[in-house]
């Protein structure tokens, strides 16, 4: 039997920066989550994107742990076109499939207001199955560019009440 992890969140901290970063370095990772930065080697670009977001009061986002290592990260800010808080997360590939994304999630989640939306790609059905096991229901469907994959890919629109 496999023991489970022991997700933790904690505050985003100035040292958590350079393993998240390297996280989100991972091609399949960028592929899978599809909506990427233009360029996610770009270190300057993901620092000013960082501090963009962390200078807005709306915003919170937390370090994910599993036994005590990074492997990720989970944020809430509220989107300017809905006026809607939404969610996005990222887990390190080396731990996908673990059940850390939902637990990392439900933690989250507990200290958010209601309604909150989450967006994934159409194809990324791991991330579809976190958010039904989370209780987000699809309310949506549209196309966007994804610039990890250099075209327009459906995406689906989730909210959990």
């Amino acid at each position: 039997m496999v023991e489970p992890h022991v997700v933790t969140l904690r505050a985003i901290r100035a040292g958590d920066r350079d393993e998240l970063f390297r996280i989100q370095l991972d091609p399949e990772a960028n592929r899978m989550a599809a909506f990427t930065a233009a360029d996610p080697s770009d270190r300057a670009a993901y620092d000013a994107h960082v501090a963009r977001f962390a200078d807005r009061p709306d915003y919170d986002a937390r370090t994910v742990r599993s036994d005590g290592t990074i492997v990720g990260s989970v944020a809430r800010w509220i989107d300017a076109d809905t006026g809607m808080p939404e969610i996005t997360y990222w887990i390190d590939r080396e731990h996908w499939g673990r059940g850390i994304a939902t637990r990392a999630l439900r933690l989250f989640l507990d200290t958010q207001p209601r309604p909150v939306r989450a967006r994934a790609a159409a194809d990324n059905a791991a991330s579809v199955a976190v958010l039904g096991k989370l209780g987000f229901v699809e309310v949506g469907r549209d196309h966007d560019y994804a610039n990890a994959r250099g075209e327009e890919i459906e995406e689906i629109e989730f909210v959990l009440r």
